[in-house]
């Protein structure tokens, strides 16, 4: 049997980075799922969609969310054209694409991008993680690059994570001349993923996430099964 290959994302590329054993019970025949219900879950969704109507529609911001009101108002005061959860896809030849296109081969939703005058663009991703230790700027690279696809204007990309909790604020440029080296890692990464695909074999990743953190109860290196 064939199995279809879905257009890919961040997360989904880090899941099967993570384990591509439980990349296929959570991804391709999905008798697992994340407890999308986790109290950090609905916390972040919340927050997100509060950014979104304060900086696009200027509806004032829940009180629990009032504290991250200064930071906001910075992004939502500096000059250019701003879009909100805007949503992107690329082909397989790396062409611009809908969101939800037949042939889409990558999809990403960028929290806020602010596309300035002289060919830069800001691109934010909000997190509502208590730490920012471990912050991952593949996002934000991955943005940038579907930024240079969407927008052919955009000659360098600006991007930064907003810890709101954390009070951080990790940042990183890219250059539209650095796009075939940046695409080779993803292209790497997402080839060992298309080779599970195609031989079925998803070998798990035992790491210290098995034991308590794993939803994938089946797995012999899950201590709650």
């Amino acid at each position: 049997m064939t199995i279809k290959i879905p257009a890919w994302s961040f997360s989904s590329i880090k899941t099967f980075e993570q384990c591509p054993k439980k990349f296929y019970h959570l991804k391709v025949v999905k008798d697992y799922q994340e407890d999308q219900g986790a109290e950090h879950l609905l916390y972040g969704t919340a927050y997100h969609e509060a950014a979104e109507h304060y900086i696009r529609d200027d509806t004032p911001l829940p009180p629990q969310f009032a504290f991250s009101k200064g930071v906001l108002d910075s992004l939502k005061n500096r000059p250019g054209k701003k879009l909100c959860e805007y949503e992107m896809g690329l082909t397989e030849n790396l062409e611009p694409c809908g969101f939800k296109d037949p042939n889409v081969w990558w999809r990403g939703i960028a929290d806020l991008i602010i596309l300035e005058d002289d060919g830069t663009a800001r691109v934010v991703d909000y997190k509502t993680g208590k730490s920012a230790k471990y912050a991952d700027k593949g996002q934000l690279e991955l943005m940038a690059l579907a930024i240079f696809k969407h927008f052919p204007e955009v000659t360098n990309v600006k991007g930064a994570l907003l810890f709101v909790i954390a009070k951080a604020f990790p940042k990183a440029a890219y250059s539209k001349d650095d796009e075939p080296k940046m695409w080779e890692k993803w292209l790497r990464d997402h080839g060992r993923m298309r080779r599970a695909y195609e031989t079925d074999v998803w070998n798990p990743r035992p790491s210290g996430l098995c034991k308590k953190h794993c939803v994938v109860l089946s797995c012999s290196h899950n201590g709650r099964s």
